[in-house]
Formats: C-alpha cells, sequence, structure tokens
C-alpha cells in the first residue's frame, strides 16, 4: 500500500486552513508552484480529488479523510514533543479545536474549561454550531471533538453520553394573554416564534410532538435570534413563543417574567461527548473534564443536578 508523504498531507492542511494556495505557500515558507505541485501530487497518489478550487479553498469528501489524519498526525506530535520535554521548541501551548452548542456554550461548557489543567498551557479554538450538526465538523477534521446530540459516532471517533439538556417552552405573561389563550397546540402553530437561526428545527420538533402530528410546524412568523441570551431575551420581551434552557428558563418564571406554556411538556436534548480516537493527553484530560462538568449540570435520566441527593 502506498504511503501518503507527510510533507504532501501537510501542505493540504496547510492550503484548507489558509483558504487559498498563495496563502498556504507563505505559511509554508514556500513557492506556490510547490504548493500546487503537492497536493497534484497527493491526488495522484490517492486516486481522488481532495480540494474544490474555491474562494476559500475546501475540502472535498475525500479530501476531509486526509486532513482529519493530518491534524491528528499534528496533534501526536505535539503531545510526543511536550512528553520529551519539547513543547516549547514546538511552537507552546497545546491547542485544541472542540464545536459545542450555543446553550451549552452559555450555560455550562465554559466553566467546564477553567478547570482543565494549564500545564502544558491549552487554548481552546471553540466552533459555535447546533448541536444536531457539530458532528459534521468532526468529519470534515475542522474540530477534534465535539458536543453533540448525535449517538451515532463519527468514523474514527468514540462516543461517550453526557446527560440531557431540558428546554422549557415559554412566552412572556403578556404574549400569552394575546395568543396563548385558547387550544394551546392551535396556538403554537400560528402564534410568533423565536428561532436560533434557519436551521433550528427545536420549536418545530416541540409541537410535532405535541400535536403528534408530524407534518406539523410552529408559526410561520419567525424571529431570528442567533445567541443563546439573545433568545432568552427575545422570548422575555414578548416577541414570540420559545424553547428556552432550563438554567436560563427557571429564574424568570420564578420572577414572573415568563410562563411555562405546558408544564409537564418539557423537552429533553440528550447530549453526547464525541471525539477522535486519539492517544492525546490533553484531549483525554479535557474529555474527562467535560464529563465531570456535565454529570453535574445536565439530568441523567430525568433527574435535575440539584435534587439526585434527595430522598
Amino acid at each position: 500500500m502506498d504511503e501518503l508523504p507527510l510533507d504532501q498531507v501537510r501542505t493540504l492542511l496547510a492550503v484548507v486552513d489558509e483558504g487559498t494556495f498563495d496563502a498556504a505557500a507563505a505559511a509554508l515558507h514556500v513557492t506556490p508552484s510547490a504548493v500546487s505541485q503537492r497536493v497534484k501530487a497527493l491526488e495522484q497518489r490517492t486516486g481522488r480529488v481532495l480540494l474544490m478550487r474555491t474562494k476559500p479553498v475546501r475540502a472535498t469528501e475525500s479530501g476531509q479523510v486526509v486532513v482529519r489524519f493530518a491534524r491528528q498526525l499534528a496533534r501526536l506530535e505535539r503531545d510526543a514533543r511536550a512528553e520529551l520535554g519539547m513543547a516549547q521548541e514546538s511552537g507552546g501551548p497545546v491547542r485544541l479545536p472542540i464545536a459545542v452548542n450555543a446553550d451549552s456554550l452559555a450555560t455550562w461548557f465554559l466553566p467546564a474549561l477553567t478547570r482543565v489543567p494549564q500545564d502544558p498551557p491549552v487554548f481552546f479554538e471553540l466552533h459555535r454550531e447546533d448541536e444536531g450538526h457539530t458532528t459534521g465538523l468532526l468529519r470534515e477534521g475542522q474540530v477534534m471533538a465535539a458536543v453533540t446530540s448525535s449517538p451515532d459516532p463519527v468514523a474514527g471517533c468514540t462516543v461517550r453520553r453526557l446527560g440531557l439538556a431540558r428546554y422549557l417552552p415559554v412566552a412572556s405573561p403578556a404574549f400569552v394573554a394575546r395568543y396563548l389563550t385558547g387550544d394551546l397546540e392551535r396556538g403554537l402553530r400560528e402564534a410568533p416564534v423565536i428561532v436560533f437561526d434557519r436551521r433550528d428545527e427545536l420549536q418545530d420538533g416541540y409541537v410535532r410532538s405535541l400535536t403528534g402530528d408530524q407534518d406539523a410546524a410552529a408559526g410561520p412568523l419567525r424571529h431570528h435570534v442567533p445567541t443563546s441570551e439573545g433568545f432568552r431575551d427575545a422570548v422575555a420581551a414578548g416577541l414570540g413563543w420559545g424553547l428556552v434552557p432550563e438554567p436560563q428558563a427557571e429564574p424568570l418564571v420564578g420572577a414572573g417574567g415568563l410562563e411555562l406554556l405546558a408544564p409537564r411538556r418539557p423537552l429533553d436534548v440528550p447530549l453526547y461527548w464525541q471525539q477522535w480516537k486519539l492517544d492525546s493527553p490533553a484531549l483525554s484530560t479535557v474529555a474527562r473534564v467535560v464529563a465531570a462538568a456535565a454529570a453535574g449540570a445536565l439530568r441523567q435520566d430525568g433527574v435535575r443536578p440539584d435534587r439526585r441527593d434527595t430522598p
């Protein structure tokens, strides 16, 4: 079996990271011609087109396999150098790219990262993405780990269950009085709704689960609010109804700023940690810290964290 020349593999990664052949050449301190020749040689060796010559350049499905291999190789090299006492010579801190959904970022994930030991120093490159799409970044080789709602492992990755993120269907009292005084199922199909972005299917899925109608959807009037805190504030301001993470919603419900629309029908979203199958001390440490934080912040078997020890 033909080996993949490491200089060609690293060159392909540089092109993907830098976005153009010229920028990759500058980063590698070689000529653009040399970059082009290495990429073409790698494509000939693999018998696959590895790059889409767009602006910026993007990896094809086959190219994503090579990119993932290149990142794993770079990670292993940095870890080996660190264990040999060569960390500073290799460029200093350890870089860990991680994909995580906005609601986890806004509630429990960032505090978890503060517990990661900084010896050697670790810096995080966080990619915010919907929990239903974070595995795509793993598949493309852009990140080493992801918080995801998918239990199905990406090729070359392991999966660990983190717990259940509970969402509460809520709206402001004024909004309820205006739009939701009658039949709730019909009201949610017609009333204005808040969604995170055009790929956010949480509210539509909730309406389907509530009604039992797989063709049902939330109302057509949709406000797009692409931050977790902004989403909560938009619901509290009365722009629409929405599913707000339990830790964000409960204080406002208790203060009377939000009303629960269906107290007995919350939505629980299972979350998982997927990461590369890689013997990386830094990645393993982060995985342990994230799992411990999730155990203290997410519901486990439906039981909320602050009531697990209650008889």
